[in-house]
């Protein structure tokens, strides 16, 4: 059974993304745990299923958007609470060939991967100093570190989440807010199977590569954002936390 921390009772946390995946496990996780869960995506029928299924509060935002972002972050904050956890989940691992690399992809790559995570944490800083604290919880991913192909882009920006983690790790730490990068390896979500994975017998070569030789689920990754998220890890911070069953 997953670990229950009493510190998430009753806190506000806000998830980016948490409609599907291992946004939505973080959003599971979180819930079953006591706290009051705001979560935004732009996949509206599913996000409002999950919402009613757990009790939780599903807004409609494109992080992209940073402006609505930025204003949904305060409008929660207005209405549930200020805002202890946030979890910067949201984004894009688009394969690409380095030809047919635009300057408009480009961009919008690292819109989606990079960028509203400094601009959510910024929104949510004076909440949780108010608060007396917070946790805030960056993703990146092992991508960059084995410089797999046809995602140069998107690795990129995963590495640069690592920077800006221990930058604002530093800046933050004065008013008692903890942040933190998760790096997932090779999480096995639906989309991952329709897009990536397509049979069995690539899933089994990757789990073949790795240490542990099970499946990494996106519930196991949503057990260290709680713990991140949590009372337990107060002293953890400037941290990135790979989670990948040990890859090679």
């Amino acid at each position: 059974m997953p670990a229950i921390y009493p510190s998430l009772a009753g806190r506000v946390v806000f998830v980016t993304g948490g409609a599907s995946g291992i946004g939505a496990d973080i959003v599971r996780a979180f819930a079953a745990n006591r706290a009051k869960v705001a979560f935004v995506d732009i996949q509206d029928e599913i996000g409002r299923a999950l919402a009613k299924e757990l009790g939780a509060t599903y807004l409609h935002c494109d992080i992209t958007n940073i402006p609505a972002l930025q204003d949904t972050i305060r409008k929660v904050g207005e209405t549930l609470g200020p805002i202890t956890v946030l979890v910067n989940n949201a984004a894009n691992d688009d394969r690409h060939k380095i030809d047919e690399v635009t300057v408009e992809y480009w961009d919008k790559t690292q819109e989606v991967n990079l960028r509203h995570q400094f601009f959510a944490s910024q929104a949510v800083r004076p909440q949780m100093k108010a608060a007396g604290g917070g946790s805030i919880v960056n993703f990146s991913s092992t991508s960059w570190r084995g410089g797999a192909d046809t995602i140069a882009v998107y690795a990129t920006a995963k590495s640069a989440v690592i920077g800006l983690t221990r930058s604002l790790g530093r800046d933050f730490g004065k008013d008692n807010i903890r942040v933190n990068a998760v790096e997932p390896g090779a999480v096995i979500t639906e989309r991952q199977r329709r897009l990536w994975y397509k049979d069995q017998a690539q899933i089994d070569f990757m789990v073949s590569k790795q240490a542990i030789n099970r499946v990494l689920l996106g519930e196991e990754v949503a057990r260290l954002v709680v713990f991140l998220g949590s009372d337990d890890s107060r002293m953890i911070t400037k941290q990135s936390i790979i989670i990948d069953a040990g890859l090679k």
